[in-house]
């Protein structure tokens, strides 16, 4: 699952009424508004909970009349499954219905069979089974029968628990280990708009409003489409079916063998079966049922690949991109790990709606639909690039997910930064021209070592017995299991080599195919691998180095001491004086792997084993040294001051020498060193003085994200003005350039991150005023004012030339964005993402205002973009007020939509409250969080605390920055040095 968070390339992603009771897992929740009404509405919102039950036939927990004991836990109350059965295949038929029922609903059927071996004596099954109503037969839910000649023991009781969310079937004897049972079940479910489980999407197609069915399983929702041992390690052979309307299309993991016309209870339909898939683990299993149409190619021998879509967009060509740059990553991808694609197909599906994460569901993996879409002449170049790391991902996870599986969701990240990591290596090299690897070395840092750098951080790993709940398991999915695990995959890689880290894993891919691992199946295999090269020398085992980096949080700072070679290493936090409070998380000294350089010359690597150490050779009175050459590793670097001082002399006089990921590494770690308090921010400031003659997109991208914290902090102060002057002196050298190669702004880049940069200038020259950006754009912005159906912008600047535009205009600028929005409000590019944002630009506070009311009006709004829209409302100085109020007064609503636990609504109280810096706000925060506190929204409670914990900082650091950092930015705005000297 590609977990898509915001980034140059990424950002794609992200209550009807307060009256109603919020439902999440088993616990109802009211609303926030409720709470002093509850006494009112309870018995009204009861009486329709039990209407939708009993239409739904859903059954009564029993777990509080089941067997309980005072001491040790019984089975069925423990999260994990007993290790006495072992699941083989199933047979799974569903019919989901597309048409709301007497009751209103849109729901399933089915029945399953699972075949399993008993591993070990036992009068006690427990098997996966939540929010179903399992139909009872002979009284019981499940109907048991020995295979093989084995016999089953008849059935004492059955009852659902759940809290832990079985069925628990208790035996009047026992079964007998290595005979084999088959159990049989019947169900019906609800197709929710959830987005997981088995849910519905609703679309139009012309006038016609059609429905999609549609399966998102990981990580614990199988459970809710058919009974199952929902465990990844408890992998078997899936036999699937699928009933559906006559002409309507049924997908699974496997290819179809058959479709045929049956009468059910008086209702013709049809009914497709697939061939039996690979052994596999449940979560990967995926129905769709749709009215799509295809595009498909044979490029691959033995393998068909399809990609389906509305029909629109596929007669549009939208999705011929995405097909065609999966053949040639499949095929490399296949060469790389030397094992053959393991299917006949592999059906890729473009849904409507869908949850932030594409699937990798063996054989159909699915996408929310404007992931899939690329148009060479209107999609912006991130599009294409944004297209094939995402196709790229999930084909990745046919080895490192599906056929060899972690063993628990404890190692997430050896199913998803693998897949991540993999996905930027096979795209460099099938893409070489994007310059990925460099692309990746910009975006994850940004991402993760920031929030890495928090007390609150998690390792990679975690214990198993942490991650026992669904909800545990859903926190595994965050930025560390993706982003850090792909730093240090990329450490892991540069230290190993490429050629022994690929025969490790090949190695280990093939010795494990259908099975599942722990790091330390990795790890043995990447040790055999360095044992019989010569080439690699290890301080340590692959073992010992790893498991420092994956089991305990964080990351370190290496400090090197040019004037005695010292070399020492320190858990570096953001905060100075902050504790860790999970020092199990924090026992050993990492072993770092340095890459040096001297005065441009690239030095033997260095080992830092221990606390400190000392390097002769880095000892020096007159050259410059730079460690972590190109971030091989996963670390920050700090220097004595004489050799900073050298550094920032070299980029003043020939920036080149130094390659521009390091560059872009000295700046990156120079004002996270700062806001740590290890070096003065007027240090910082300093890496920044070069950039006049920088032309690479590394470097200024990672001095506009940490400058961005300096707009926020000092947008509304004294400091402003000066930071403008400087700023702009820094990038009007940057906008010529543009001006130049692009003949006056009529060409494109050629080079792809060109494009990037060529975007990021515009944005910051607009903003610090430079008269010749705020000219072109509204220049632009006018002329497509002018002829509405000729967009004389290009589609990699639009964003931010539209921005720049109605941050220059009025009203009558933002009624023609808001018109344009509303016009072009489909998949097929991102004009309809672009323009969402962009509206969000104006300074005008009554149209920011209109807009916010907007989100709340599903005529005019998706509900599932209201996180991100506010979250753009708010970057605006003038929005944030705004966004804010939104937030705190539409609560309810917005809760309602996400569901109260979501990730999104954490991240939205994050992203709204960044600018925070006063103690008035810190009193706003506080009574928010009371309420929220109130209402149990512990999720939402969590992020008003970090957001509490920020904005105390911020005020800390402004009142300790502000005078020397307005005194630095005046002199150094109208000074004409460049040589970073002072």
């Amino acid at each position: 699952m590609l977990f898509l968070s915001e980034s140059p390339t990424h950002g794609l992603e992200r209550g009807i009424f307060a009256s109603q009771v919020l439902v999440k897992g088993n616990m109802a929740r009211p609303a926030i508004s409720m709470m002093l009404m509850l006494s009112i509405i309870l018995p009204q919102a009861c009486a329709a909970l039990a209407a939708m039950t009993t239409a739904l036939g859903v059954i009564e927990d029993k777990s509080a009349v089941s067997p309980q004991t005072e001491t040790a836990p019984q089975p069925w109350e423990r999260y994990r499954l007993p290790d006495t059965l072992s699941p083989v295949h199933y047979n799974i038929t569903l019919w989901p219905r597309l048409t709301k029922n007497e009751h209103g609903l849109y729901v399933f059927t089915g029945h399953s069979t699972v075949d399993f071996e008993c591993v070990k004596e036992t009068d006690l099954i427990l098997i996966h089974s939540s929010k179903l109503n399992l139909i009872k037969s002979s009284g019981h839910h499940a109907t048991l029968t020995g295979l093989g000649g084995a016999v089953a023991p008849t059935i004492k009781t059955t009852w659902l628990q759940e809290t832990t969310e079985y069925l628990v079937i208790q035996l009047n004897s026992k079964l007998e280990p290595g005979k084999s049972y088959q159990l049989y079940s019947s169900f019906q479910g609800e197709l929710t708009e959830d987005l997981n489980g088995f849910y519905r999407s609703h679309y139009s197609e012309g006038t016609e409003s059609k429905v999609v069915a549609a399966s998102h399983l990981q990580p614990t929702d199988a459970r809710e489409v058919f009974p199952c041992f929902d465990e990844p390690a408890l992998k078997a052979v899936f036999h699937v079916a699928i009933i559906h309307d006559h002409g309507a299309s049924a997908l699974s993991n496997s290819m179809e063998t058959d479709v045929v016309n049956i009468t059910i209870d008086g209702h013709d339909v049809s009914q497709t079966t697939f061939k039996p898939t690979k052994l596999m683990s449940t979560y990967l299993v995926a129905f769709v049922v749709c009215d799509y149409s295809h595009i498909k190619t044979h490029e691959i021998p033995d393998v068909l690949i399809r990609l389906w879509a509305k029909r629109e967009l596929l007669v549009g060509r939208y999705g011929d991109y995405a097909l065609n740059i999966t053949v040639p990553l499949l095929t490399r991808l296949e060469a790389m790990f030397d094992i053959t694609f393991p299917l006949d197909k592999y059906d890729q599906v473009a849904l409507p709606d869908y949850s932030a994460y594409p699937m990798e569901n063996w054989g159909l993996v699915t996408y929310r639909e404007v992931v899939l879409w690329y148009d060479p002449k209107l999609s912006p170049h991130k599009d294409r690039e944004w297209v094939t790391i995402t196709v790229a991902h999930e084909l990745a996870h046919t080895w490192f997910g599906n056929l060899v599986t972690l063993k628990w969701w404890n190692d997430l990240w050896l199913n998803e930064a693998f897949a991540s990591y993999m996905s930027y290596v096979v795209s460099n090299q099938v893409k070489p021209d994007m310059n990925l690897m460099d692309m990746m070395l910009l975006i994850y840092p940004k991402e993760i070592m920031g929030q890495d750098a928090q007390t609150d951080s998690l390792p990679l790993s975690c214990p198993e017995e942490e991650v026992k709940t669904p909800e545990d398991i859903g926190l595994m999915f965050t930025q560390i299991t993706y982003s850090k695990g792909v730093l240090v995959l990329h450490m892991l890689s540069n230290f190993l080599t490429e050629t022994v880290f690929l025969q490790g894993l090949r190695t280990y891919l093939k010795q494990f195919s259908f099975s599942s691992v722990t790091p330390a199946n990795l790890w043995h295999h990447l040790q055999n691998a360095v044992d019989g090269s010569p080439e690699v020398k290890l301080p340590a085992s692959v073992g010992d180095i790893m498991n420092r980096w994956i089991l305990q949080m964080g990351y370190p700072v290496v400090t090197i001491d040019t004037t005695t070679g010292t070399i020492s290493q320190r858990h570096f936090l953001l905060d100075p004086n902050a504790v860790v409070q999970r020092p199990s998380f924090y026992k050993y000294e990492w072993i770092v792997p340095i890459t040096w350089m001297k005065s441009g010359i690239e030095q033997n690597k260095v080992w830092l084993i221990h606390k400190s150490d000392v390097c002769e050779a880095m000892k020096t009175d007159r050259e410059w040294v730079l460690a972590n050459l190109n971030m091989s590793g996963y670390f920050r670097v700090n220097y004595d001051l004489e050799n900073w001082h050298r550094l920032i002399t070299q980029l003043g006089a020939n920036h080149e020498e130094i390659p521009a990921v390091s560059r872009a590494r000295i700046i990156d770690d120079a004002f996270n060193l700062a806001r740590a308090k290890v070096i003065s921010t007027t240090l910082a400031l300093r890496t920044t003085k070069y950039l006049r003659r920088e032309r690479e997109l590394l470097p200024w991208e990672a001095a506009l994200d940490n400058l961005e914290y300096f707009f926020h902090m000092f947008q509304r102060s004294a400091v402003y003005s000066p930071m403008q002057v400087y700023l702009k002196k820094q990038v009007q050298p940057l906008f010529r350039h543009f001006k130049n190669i692009t003949s006056n702004w009529t060409d494109i880049p050629s080079k792809h991150t060109d494009k990037y940069t060529q975007a990021n200038v515009i944005s910051l020259a607009c903003e610090v005023g430079l008269e010749e950006c705020r000219q072109l754009v509204t220049a632009w912005y006018g002329e497509w004012m002018s002829n509405p159906d000729i967009n004389p912008i290009p589609p990699h600047l639009k964003q931010k030339v539209y921005c720049a535009a109605l941050s220059e205009g009025g009203r009558r600028e933002w009624d023609f964005g808001w018109q344009e929005f509303n016009l072009r409000a489909d998949a097929t590019e991102h004009a309809h993402s672009d323009m969402r944002s962009s509206l969000a630009c104006t300074r005008v506070p009554r149209l920011l205002h209109r807009y916010v009311r907007y989100m709340m009006d599903p005529n005019k709004n998706q509900m599932l973009d209201i996180a991100e829209t506010t979250s753009y409302v708010a970057s605006n100085v003038v929005g944030e007020p705004v966004a804010w109020n939104f937030v705190v007064t539409k609560w309810d609503d917005i809760s309602y939509s996400y569901g109260p636990e979501s990730n999104e609504l954490a991240d939205l109280i994050l992203k709204v409250t960044k600018r925070f810096s006063s103690k008035e706000k810190v009193d706003e925060l506080q009574s928010f969080r009371k309420v929220l506190s109130q209402a149990g929204l512990d999720s939402a409670v969590r992020a008003v605390e970090k957001a509490i914990q920020r904005t105390e900082d911020n005020i800390r650091w402004v009142a300790e920055n502000l005078e020397q950092v307005q005194e630095w930015f005046s002199r150094e705005g109208t000074l004409r040095g460049e040589n970073g000297l002072e």
